[in-house]
């Protein structure tokens, strides 16, 4: 299998998908990399650093897909970007598919063999390949570092000969990857740290980490399996928007990370918490992107409501380039090397990772859950097939 590695040219985006460490590692595996020069350069990985381990440059991104048989995105591809890609090709990349009908779709017509690393079972196995938990964790701590430097107060406690500084308190909101992450940046930092999350196994996670867990007096329970998060009731709500309003009024700095599945994120902290907040105090919103949890956050965007500079967090794991890159590049070694055997492409429809993540295939949507969302009837059960090898994928 040959896999091309294009430039992403999403808005600040400056990771790539395959670093140069992982070229000769997939070379053993027979996989070779195809990488259109300039796409590592984001990252400080330039077009040496790949050919010195045994990669292929081409000098644009047409070359680099003509001279491979499967292609891998960082970013969702657009219909248009699809439609440029050669039939039958393979295709590994972030889809949304259970929102991006129109790309399913897309992919479908144009017969690609598409995985969306972003359907990776949550396995105790598809750990390693994770690229959700990994760039959730570059997240957590970026955000962490952002509001240290924004905010007009020093996070650890400081004695000083002017006198004794308090530490900033630091509220995180969701307690999974990005929020974790979150929360050891800020200990690490030297903040008072708490942290709110709707399930209830979060706490022994958030005070093995040395973090007061806020906590609702509730039986509920809102953990479903994967370890995500569902929707709580309304009376859960208004027992949670009680509990948040004080902690959210002492808090220097707030983190919100909470998200549910396909759904638009929770409103955590609304208008009238934030009137209570501190002047200069500030609050980062990394569920911007799907609403916020923070009432009057946008995408991309740092407005000031009341005081308080709220930011609508995007993209943070590009600002760590270097390292959301390494990380992003080992999850996809872990998964080449599991849907594929000497270089071919292994499609076993009774592994679950495989069937968690294989989206189309056969000019056909062969996902279970996509198929139900685009109104399809359920997917005959298939053999286990292999394709792959010379010019194919």
């Amino acid at each position: 299998m040959r896999i091309a590695i294009l430039k992403e040219h999403a808005h600040h985006e400056r990771r790539v998908p395959i670093v140069p460490d992982s070229v000769k590692r997939l070379a053993q595996k027979k996989i070779e990399i195809v990488v259109e020069a300039g796409a590592g350069a984001g990252a400080f990985f330039g077009d040496a650093d790949y050919l010195r381990e045994g990669a292929t440059i081409q000098a644009d991104a047409a070359a680099a897909i003509a001279a491979a048989d499967a292609l891998m995105r960082l970013r969702i591809p657009t219909v248009a970007e699809v439609a440029a890609m050669k039939e039958g090709t393979t295709l590994f990349a972030p889809l949304l598919p259970l929102l991006s009908h129109e790309l399913v779709k897309a992919l479908a017509a144009r017969n690609v063999t598409s995985f969306a690393v972003d359907f990776i079972p949550r396995t105790t196995v598809a750990q390693m390949m994770d690229v959700l938990s990994s760039q959730a964790a570059a997240a957590g701590y970026g955000a962490v570092v952002l509001a240290a430097g924004a905010l007009p107060r020093f996070f650890p406690m400081l004695i000083t000969a002017a006198g004794t500084i308090a530490p900033a308190t630091l509220l995180v909101l969701g307690a999974g990857v990005a929020g974790l992450s979150a929360v050891g940046t800020g200990r690490r930092l030297g903040a008072r740290v708490e942290a709110f999350d709707v399930r209830k196994v979060a706490k022994e996670q958030v005070e093995s980490l040395g973090a007061r867990f806020v906590e609702v007096d509730s039986d509920e329970d809102a953990q479903v399996a994967g370890g995500y998060a569902k929707e709580v009731s309304e009376e859960y709500k208004r027992k949670q928007a009680e509990v948040l309003a004080r902690h959210v009024a002492k808090a220097d700095a707030i983190i919100c990370t909470a998200l549910i599945p396909g759904k638009r994120a929770p409103v955590l902290v609304t208008d009238d918490m934030l009137k209570t907040m501190k002047p200069g105090s500030i609050v980062v919103d990394l569920a911007a992107e799907q609403g916020g949890n923070c009432e009057g956050s946008a995408a991309g965007e740092t407005v000031v409501k009341h005081g308080v500079t709220i930011v609508g967090a995007v993209d943070l794991p590009s600002h760590l380039a270097v390292h959301a890159s390494q990380m992003w590049s080992r999850n996809m070694e872990k998964l080449l090397f599991h849907l594929t055997k000497d270089g071919q492409l292994k499609l076993d429809l009774k592994d679950e990772i495989t069937r968690g993540c294989l989206i189309t295939h056969g000019g056909a949507v062969v996902q279970e859950r996509v198929r139900e969302t685009l109104g399809l009837a359920p997917v005959p059960a298939r053999a286990p097939t292999r394709t792959g090898g010379e010019g194919t994928a």
